[in-house]
């Protein structure tokens, strides 16, 4: 079996959002403080002894929290037409981080996103076996 390195790192940020065509109070203007896990997976260790950075994985994750952060979600490029569930924004992020961190030795696993202290959603684009 090969060896592997999980990562992860904890970043945040803050915005607001509604729910189109949906039948309760998320309809009706609503923010949260977001609380975003992003994991990567590596197989080998550079020189130094590293996977990656901790700070690659966080300045990363922070850009594109960033675009995010204080905004009504609503009015941004990728959810004017979907809409700005939890599942959706977890999904961008993924792809968005992804296009950021992802070389030969170190791949995005997955992005989990909190809405609130007790409900999140993680989003992968690969199987949870299948590293690097």
């Amino acid at each position: 079996m090969a060896s592997h390195y999980q990562l992860k790192v904890v970043t945040e940020f803050a915005s607001a959002h509604t729910l189109r065509n949906y039948p309760g109070a998320c309809s009706r203007l609503h923010g949260h403080n977001w609380k975003v896990e992003t994991e990567a997976v590596a197989t080998h260790l550079d020189a130094t002894g590293m996977a990656v950075d901790f700070k690659i994985l966080k300045q990363a994750a922070r850009e594109v929290g960033d675009r995010l952060d204080h905004y009504y979600l609503n009015d941004l490029a990728p959810f004017k037409e979907i809409n700005p569930t939890a599942e959706n924004i977890a999904a961008y992020m993924y792809r968005e981080i992804a296009a950021r961190i992802n070389t030969d030795t170190i791949k995005l696993l997955a992005v989990t996103l909190w809405e609130t202290e007790r409900a999140c959603v993680r989003y992968s684009e690969s199987e949870e076996n299948e590293h690097v």
